[in-house]
C-alpha cells in the first residue's frame, strides 16, 4: 500500500510541476501578446485630454459630459483639462464675472442653469480621472466681448495703436498684463475657481503671456519711462531687451499667481502647456523655462503639434526640455487633430512611442472631439487603437505626491 501510494505521489507532483510549467508558459504567451510598452506597465504616466468648448459640444450638456468622462476612463484616461475661461466668459457661474463683465457665465444655452465645472469634478472624480480646470483664454478675449467694450482702456495695443490680433478669422484683442486692475481681474478668477472648486489642479498656457507686438499702450509706456530714465519703448517690438522687460513683469505675476493658489490651496497643481520656449518667449512674452527654473511650474505638458516625424522628435531633445524633465514632470501635448485637420491614428501612436521611449511623464491629446469623432477614420477602430496605446490603467504623476523623475 505504501509503494502505490509513493508512487502516486510521485506522479501527482510531476503533473503539479507539467501544470505548473503550463501555467508559466501561458502567462508568458499571454504578456509577449501585448505591444511591448504594455509588457511592465508604468505606475504612473499622464494622459490627458483637453475638454474646450471650441468646436466641441463636449461641455454642453451635463449627459454628454457624464458618458464622456466615463468613456475616457474606459479607455485608461486619466486627467482631464477643461475649459474654464474662453471667448471673454467664464464657463462656470462666477460672482468675479458677473461683478467684472456683466455675466455670471457664458451665454451658450448649454451652459445655462448648471454649473460645469462642478459636474466635470464630480463625475471625473467619481471616474479615478485627475481634473485641472484650463485658464485657455488667459488675457485674450474677442474683440467684440463686453469685457472689452465696457473696459476698454484695459486693453493693450501696438506701437500704431492698433489693438486687433487675428487668430484664424477671429479679432481678438489682449488685456493688458502690466495693469494692476487687470491682474487683480486675473487673479480673483483663479483663486475663485481654487477657493469653491475641489480640483487638482489649474493651467495655464501661452495666453497667459502677451503677443510681443503689443505694449505700447500709455499704461505700459509711461511705467517703462519710470523705469528708464524717461525714455520711450524701443520702436522694434523684437528688441531684446524690451522683450526682457515685459517678460519678467509677467514672471512676476506669474509668481504672485502662484502664491495666491498655493495660500488656498497648497496641493493645487500649477500646471502649464506651453508652446516649445523659443516661440513661447519671442512670441508671447511666456518666458516658461525661467518659470520653471523658479519652481512656478509643478506639470509641463508642452504642446509639440507637429506632422514631420523629425521636427517633432528634435522638439523634444531642446536643452530646456530636458532640464525640466528631470525637475518636474514633462508631458507632451499631441495634436489628434481640428475641425478642418484630421490626424491619422497612426502617426499619433508612432508620437506616443517616440514620447515614451524618452521617458516623459506621459501625453496629452487636443482635443477630446478629434480622439474618435472628428476624423476621416472610422471612430470604432479609432477607440480600438487608443485601448491599444492604454491597455492598462497608470496613475497621474503628481509632483506633490512624492513623483521623481525617471533615469534618463
Amino acid at each position: 500500500m505504501k509503494k502505490i501510494f509513493l508512487k502516486w505521489h510521485s506522479q501527482t507532483r510531476k503533473l503539479g510541476f507539467l501544470a505548473a510549467m503550463m501555467a508559466v508558459s501561458m502567462v508568458a504567451f499571454v504578456m509577449l501578446s501585448f505591444p511591448l510598452n504594455a509588457q511592465i506597465p508604468k505606475s504612473t504616466e499622464l494622459r490627458g485630454v483637453w475638454l474646450t468648448n471650441i468646436d466641441s459640444d463636449v461641455l454642453f450638456e451635463s449627459d454628454r459630459l457624464k458618458s464622456s468622462l466615463q468613456t475616457l476612463q474606459q479607455l485608461n484616461f486619466n486627467t482631464v483639462y477643461p475649459a474654464v475661461w474662453n471667448w471673454g466668459y467664464t464657463l462656470y457661474p462666477s460672482k468675479v464675472a458677473a461683478k467684472v463683465i456683466g455675466k455670471s457665465v457664458d451665454p451658450t444655452p448649454g451652459l445655462q442653469k448648471r454649473d460645469m465645472l462642478k459636474e466635470v469634478v464630480t463625475e471625473g472624480h467619481k471616474q479615478g480621472l485627475t481634473v485641472i480646470p484650463w485658464f485657455e483664454f488667459g488675457f485674450m478675449a474677442p474683440a467684440d466681448s463686453l469685457l472689452a467694450k465696457n473696459r476698454p482702456y484695459w486693453l493693450t495695443n501696438r506701437r500704431d495703436g492698433t489693438k486687433i490680433i487675428k487668430e484664424g478669422t477671429h479679432n481678438r484683442v489682449w488685456l493688458n498684463p502690466f495693469r494692476p486692475d487687470v491682474q487683480k481681474f486675473i487673479q480673483d478668477l483663479i483663486v475663485e475657481i481654487v477657493k469653491n472648486y475641489d480640483i487638482d489642479g489649474i493651467q495655464f498656457d501661452d495666453h497667459f503671456g502677451l503677443p510681443s507686438e503689443l505694449g505700447y499702450d500709455a499704461y505700459t509706456t509711461a511705467l517703462y519711462k519710470k523705469e528708464h530714465k524717461g525714455k520711450l519703448p524701443p520702436a522694434n517690438a523684437k528688441d531684446p531687451e524690451w522683450v526682457s522687460w515685459r517678460a519678467n513683469k509677467i514672471t512676476a505675476f506669474m509668481k504672485r499667481v502662484f502664491t495666491a493658489i498655493k495660500a488656498n490651496k497648497k496641493d493645487c497643481i500649477v500646471s502649464v502647456a506651453p508652446n516649445p520656449q523659443r516661440f513661447s518667449y519671442e512670441y508671447y512674452l511666456a518666458d516658461w523655462q525661467k518659470w520653471e527654473r523658479m519652481g512656478l511650474i509643478e506639470d509641463l505638458v508642452l504642446q509639440i503639434y507637429r506632422n514631420d516625424l523629425n521636427v517633432f522628435i528634435s522638439e523634444l531633445e531642446y536643452p530646456e526640455v530636458k532640464l525640466a524633465q528631470s525637475h518636474i514632470p514633462v508631458s507632451i501635448g499631441i495634436l489628434s487633430g481640428l475641425k478642418n485637420r484630421t490626424v491619422p491614428m497612426s502617426q499619433i501612436t508612432t508620437q506616443i512611442e517616440k514620447v515614451r521611449e524618452r521617458k516623459f511623464a506621459g501625453v496629452s491629446f487636443f482635443f477630446y472631439e478629434t480622439l474618435w469623432k472628428l476624423s476621416q477614420e472610422n471612430p470604432q477602430q479609432r477607440q480600438q487603437a487608443w485601448q491599444k496605446n492604454f491597455p492598462t490603467p497608470t496613475n497621474y504623476p503628481n509632483l506633490l505626491a512624492g513623483w521623481k523623475p525617471l533615469n534618463n
